[in-house]
């Protein structure tokens, strides 16, 4: 599964995918800076399963620091958009095509109102405004799929008894949608028996499509420039972290550089260097008081979890070889940590580590309970699994 990372130019994505990433990407003042999507690797932390069994872990997959283990995770970087994008305004629907495979979306809004809805410079702009349209310029990218092919899906379901599910999922496909999303927007809508459809109907499906197949968290970007006070009228309306990818860049960079010593997501920092220079200190100082004291984090760490955790609710399962051991063949300790989709099997967990190992599974075990478990057990958060297989 992957996040795609939205909004508007200018607003400070290619900042949050440079911070969550570390991968270079071009950023600048100016809106369409990124023409192409740029694909990285950020990282879901979570609380390592070796502070609970009390053993020390050697990662192979992802990254254990001090008991907090950093699993990767697949984010793409995408263009601007603007309001009349599916229509082709901007840079149009090349943007949203680079979305058609992203299961979550991280929404990056302008909080501070300094950009208006073209990213140009502005003094008060709502950014209020700017989560609705983008939300609208989705919706109906979906409606007009929909509209578009509707005559030949009716057609079908009337004149050959065709399947409404299948036949809508068949138009949906390319946009990672799967036939139980689109059943589930028809009996949320009660329209799964119904064949002639309104353009209301057609309009309020696409919406329920879009709130269930690209879920939204939005990151109320640039939060140390909001002097009106935006995330506060509107954090619990729309559920908005707040997010200073400015300063979790330079946290990192600062890290990397052995200057401080700081783990993604942490509340505050360790200083390691003595002799720092004047604009450091004071860079530094202003980072600690002016973001972590105030919100608890730069928002960047806390946002990728709440995509792939909460939104997508993906578990964490560490596959093994020792189920006493917590060992693979080669004696690492829990080496792999998998991000798995909630409700996923044994034998989901099997073919998520090789097609070979699934198609010789025959069983698998819990490691905690030392319990043998059968191909359609549905795994937990935090489960450590021996996967059985035929020689």
């Amino acid at each position: 599964m992957e996040a795609g990372i939205v909004g508007k130019p200018n607003v400070g994505k290619s900042t949050f995918f440079k911070a969550l990433t570390l991968v270079d990407a071009e950023i600048a003042n100016f809106p369409f800076t990124t023409i192409k999507p740029n694909v990285g690797m950020g990282y879901v932390r979570v609380k390592c399963a070796c502070s609970e069994l009390g053993v020390s872990c050697n990662p192979k997959n992802s990254v254990c620091i001090e008991g907090n283990r950093f699993i990767p995770a697949k984010v793409i970087d995408v263009a601007g958009l603007v309001p009349g994008a599916h229509e082709g305004k901007g840079l149009g629907n090349q943007f949203l095509d680079d979305l058609r495979m992203a299961d979550a979306l991280i929404h990056i809004i302008d909080i501070s109102g300094r950009t208006n809805e073209k990213g140009e410079p502005s003094t008060d702009h709502d950014p209020e405004k700017d989560i609705l349209f983008l939300e609208e310029e989705i919706d109906l990218w979906f409606y007009g799929i929909l509209k578009k092919n509707w005559g030949k899906i009716s057609s079908k379901i009337k004149c050959q008894s065709k399947e409404i599910a299948k036949e809508i999922t068949e138009q949906f496909t390319g946009l990672g949608i799967k036939e139980y999303m689109i059943k589930d927007a028809l009996r949320q809508l009660d329209l799964a028996e119904k064949t002639d459809w309104s353009d209301d109907d057609l309009r309020n499906f696409a919406k329920n499509l879009r709130e269930n197949s690209k879920p939204i968290t939005l990151a109320g970007n640039k939060i140390d420039a909001d002097t009106r006070k935006n995330y506060e009228r509107l954090k619990d309306k729309h559920a908005i972290t707040p997010v200073c990818a400015d300063a979790e860049l330079a946290l990192r960079q600062a890290h990397n550089a052995k200057i401080i010593h700081y783990l993604p997501g942490d509340g505050d920092f360790k200083i390691l260097k003595e002799d720092l220079d004047e604009r450091q200190k004071k860079a530094l100082q202003f980072i600690k008081t002016s973001i972590l004291e105030k919100y608890g984090s730069t928002g960047v760490q806390e946002t990728i979890n709440k995509a792939f955790r909460d939104m997508l609710e993906m578990i964490v399962v560490y596959p093994v070889e020792n189920e006493n051991k917590y060992m693979d063949s080669k004696g690492n300790v829990l080496p792999d940590a998998r991000l798995l989709p909630g409700g996923s099997t044994a034998i989901d967990l099997a073919y998520k580590v090789h097609t070979d190992i699934g198609d010789r599974f025959i069983g698998a075990i819990d490691c905690r309970t030392k319990k043998k478990i059968g191909r359609d057990s549905v795994l937990k958060d935090g489960d450590v699994i021996k996967i059985l297989t035929s020689r």
